[in-house]
């Protein structure tokens, strides 16, 4: 699995329209998309995933609209994870639950989400690897393009994705699927993140042998302790080539972001859906941006610490474009700017980057 710093071909992202994650009939949300499509196009090609029988998106430049219908938005996780094998790309079509299935997932009827992943390898005409019946989320992992692996044991060991694998066994999936040598579990993730934990909220790769990480202070001691002890494995860990990993704090916001009491009548739900509630803490993280080409988008949360997020990744990529967006609409349904986006690597390393 190539590292999201490389080369990409194109990046795909789903029109929202679900009620149940994004209140108002979707419009806030939909005009974030919108702006987050439009930056990263501005350096690639964008797929934008849509039920164009019963909706009619804006035209957004350098986004092109493919019909394929969805049950919610979150591309990083329904869409397939590229992988290069035997010179190509191929797309990894995992099973989808929502985040849990019967246990504790999101939604009751995720079928089309689930069938997402197949049916855009055809529609891009891809070679796609069935993972069977295992279930994985891309948002769950994270790679160095080197063969080493990032996920945490909060999430891939939930009993609502593989109860009958045990760590090892999963472990030897994800080695089969991505090409890894190594993986290295992180115990948890941002507390109250719905998806049990996922990596990309917490601690991303930036280049071979350096990561990001979430990082809390002692007004939230129980955040903080999550993020020490992740400290601590990624300091005594090595990666696949035998390297130190390198941290790069990146803080938490300074104030938590909740549901608030006006938005609650905006939300509209399906049978069986999680619903919010008023004073709901969200599980903000700067870690959840985007790398494309020639950029990092990265949200924003009104917060005083926006600005310190922004002159860190800067730092951390200081030949791309920085792009702050202000993302509250996309957080609303539980994830952010990562979780909305999947690259398409391109098929060499032929102009890789990975400063």
């Amino acid at each position: 699995m190539p590292g999201e710093f490389e080369r990409h071909k194109a990046t795909v992202m789903i029109w929202p329209v679900r009620e149940g994650s994004f209140p108002n009939h979707a419009r806030d949300a939909q005009e974030c998309f919108r702006v987050i499509a439009e930056a990263v196009a501005r350096h690639e090609p964008v797929y934008m995933l849509a039920d164009l029988s019963g909706c009619t998106p804006p035209e957004i430049t350098g986004v092109t609209f493919l019909d394929l219908p969805t049950d919610d938005a979150w591309a990083r996780d329904v869409c397939p994870t590229f992988v290069r094998q035997e010179g190509e790309v191929r797309g990894i079509d995992w099973s989808f639950n929502a985040w849990g299935g019967t246990y504790d997932g999101l939604y009751a009827s995720y079928e089309k989400d689930n069938a997402c992943a197949s049916k855009l390898c055809g529609m891009l005409h891809y070679p796609c690897i069935s993972a069977g019946s295992f279930v994985l989320e891309g948002g769950s992992i994270h790679s160095d393009g080197e063969g080493t692996i990032l996920t945490t044991e909060e999430c891939l060991l939930s009993p609502g994705r593989n109860p009958d694998l045990t760590k090892d066994q999963i472990e030897e999936k994800l080695k089969q699927y991505l090409g890894a040598e190594k993986v290295i579990w992180l115990p948890r993730g941002i507390i109250g993140d719905e998806t049990n934990g996922h990596v990309d909220n917490f601690c991303a790769f930036i280049r071979p042998g350096a990561v990001v990480l979430a990082w809390a202070d002692e007004s939230d001691p129980e955040q903080k302790k999550v993020c020490e002890d992740a400290l601590r494995i990624l300091q005594t860990e090595r990666d696949a080539r035998g390297r130190k990993i390198r941290v790069v704090k990146l803080p938490l916001p300074q104030k938590p972001v909740r549901i608030r009491k006006e938005e609650l009548p905006l939300f509209s739900y399906e049978e069986g859906e999680k619903e919010r509630t008023e004073g709901e803490k969200l599980a903000a993280s700067y870690v959840n941006f985007y790398i494309a080409n020639g950029c990092v988008v990265l949200p924003q949360f009104g917060d005083e610490r926006d600005g310190t997020a922004l002159q860190i990744l800067k730092d951390c990529f200081p030949d791309r474009e920085m792009v702050p967006v202000e993302s509250r609409a996309v957080l609303l349904g539980g994830g952010n700017i990562h979780c909305i986006t999947q690259q398409i690597p391109a098929s060499d390393l032929k102009g890789r980057n990975s400063r």
